[in-house]
């Protein structure tokens, strides 16, 4: 099932995952000092995560492959896991276009 997914970091903030109807964690979010700010958050994946413009893809240090959604401002909202490849990748992203629109968020 598809979801978002609140968590508080040990340091008191929050964050969220979206998961896939896999369960896989296919976007972690940046930390937000609130839980209002993190569904904040949550809003902006599903206003953005339609639009490829949004997607910015980047090749990491030991050349795995990975994306993050920005907001309209030009904001870092998530960031995806690190892909093997660049295909991989892509479907990563056309996972969060499907997946990120979810009403769903639980609260752990």
């Amino acid at each position: 099932m598809k979801n978002f997914v609140i968590k508080k970091a040990t340091n008191g903030e929050h964050y969220f995952n979206l998961k896939a109807d896999n369960f896989q964690v296919i976007l972690t979010s940046q930390m937000y000092s609130s839980k209002p700010a993190c569904f904040n958050g949550i809003e902006s994946v599903r206003n953005n995560c339609p639009d490829d413009i949004r997607y910015e893809r980047k090749d990491s240090v030991n050349n795995k492959h990975y994306f993050v959604l920005k907001a309209s401002n030009g904001q870092i909202i998530g960031n995806s896991e690190m892909y093997a490849s660049k295909a991989g990748m892509e479907n990563g992203i056309e996972s969060v276009k499907k997946n990120g629109r979810s009403t769903t968020v639980v609260e752990e």
